[in-house]
């Protein structure tokens, strides 16, 4: 099954995984300490993100180590792009609109 970032942030433990990667990488078992849930269910979220190629694991010793891959996610970015323009546009109409009703140089 193809995954891709998107299915990688739509549940809300692996977005909490991915904000906990960004401090430092860091092992399953750690991460697991961090949740409500076993050591198990985080393991299948840490797969789940490694296929969806949010986050590399690397093997030292008998521990994996997941560590960010923030260029894939910088495909969410680039999605949400023009909503941010758009509501920029939008609060710059209301900024003006204000001004224009409480007279000019009377805004801040």
């Amino acid at each position: 099954m193809r995954r891709d970032v998107f299915n990688a942030i739509a549940d809300p433990t692996r977005r909490d995984i991915l904000i906990a990667l960004t401090e430092k990488r860091s092992n399953v078992n750690a991460l697991a300490e961090k949740f409500d849930m076993t050591r198990q269910a985080v393991s299948l979220h840490v797969k789940y993100l490694d296929e969806c190629g949010v986050i590399s694991i690397e093997k030292e010793g008998r521990e994996r180590f997941c560590k960010l891959e923030t260029k894939k996610l910088a495909q969410v970015a680039d999605w949400l792009l023009p909503f941010k323009e758009l509501w920029k546009a939008r609060f710059n109409e209301l900024d003006h609109l204000l001004e224009n009703i409480k007279g000019p140089g009377k805004f801040k």
